[in-house]
């Protein structure tokens, strides 16, 4: 991969992050398109995610700091009950993520096929979601049961192609949480996840590296570094207006658009 290649992943990851159209899906279809290289591609879509739940962080810093100071308060209170909520949300993610890296890491490597019927996959989701989503606009907080099973949701998103935010969101409106409210808790539960994860990651491929284990990468980590910043900067544009899209659009323009680039991506993949 080139550094050209970094900053053009960079961009499609700061675009496609916020909107349930599955950021992994484009990245795996990006390369494909682009011919790049499949050299480390889970460890690459990682750091991407990364700068984005950095862009994620800016944009949510209101949410964010109310929690952190409902938190030093040190008594029971809402930001202890919504903390705790994430932190409910975020085990099932963390026990698969532990168990089976190495099989996560494996399906990052140019599954087209999988990655055009995780789509459509994403498009049920979607659909199913407008369908049963409560007629009242009213405002709903996520409880401590909806929480685990948006985790779970979370959890399948994993697979590329598969749209975290449309999983999570969808979940939660078919659980009749409010719009707002489950856009908000979306974004948020990604967090612990990658920021947690990333650092992991990389001391597991540099330890790798400096022990002379064979790392079969071509990207620098200056090319890293680059669309990462990239990617940050154009999420951090992108998101508070692709969240107000989430919020107050439908959901069956995001199921077409999957629909529609899942098939050219199952055909690519069984033309090649």
């Amino acid at each position: 991969m080139t550094t050209l290649d970094a900053i053009i992943l960079g961009l499609i990851q700061g675009l496609t992050e916020f909107l349930p159209v599955s950021s992994d899906g484009h990245l795996e279809l990006g390369r494909a398109v682009f011919g790049m290289g499949t050299e480390d591609n889970f460890l690459y879509n990682m750091i991407l995610h990364f700068a984005t739940a950095l862009s994620t962080i800016v944009v949510f810093r209101g949410n964010i700091w109310k929690i952190i100071k409902g938190l030093v308060v040190l008594k029971w209170n809402a930001e202890w009950r919504y903390a705790l909520k994430i932190i409910i949300a975020i085990v099932p993610i963390g026990i698969v993520g532990f168990l089976f890296d190495d099989y996560l890491e494996a399906l990052f490597g140019g599954k087209i096929l999988l990655t055009g019927f995780m789509l459509w996959l994403t498009a049920a989701f979607l659909i199913t979601a407008e369908q049963l989503k409560p007629v009242t606009t009213e405002y709903k907080e996520v409880n401590y049961w909806q929480a685990l099973l948006i985790g779970c949701a979370q959890t399948i998103a994993l697979l590329p192609g598969l749209s975290r935010s449309g999983c999570t969101i969808a979940t939660s409106l078919a659980l009749g949480v409010g719009k707002r409210e489950a856009t908000a808790f979306s974004f948020l539960i990604v967090l612990p996840p990658i920021i947690g994860g990333v650092p992991i990651k990389l001391y597991k491929y540099w330890a790798a590296a400096e022990s002379g284990a064979a790392v079969a990468s071509k990207m620098s980590f200056n090319d890293m570094a680059l669309g990462a910043i990239v990617a940050f900067v154009v999420g951090l544009l992108a998101c508070s207006a692709m969240v107000r899209i989430v919020q107050n659009g439908k959901l069956y323009g995001f199921a077409y658009y999957c629909i529609a680039l899942g098939a050219a991506a199952i055909w690519w993949g069984w033309s090649r």
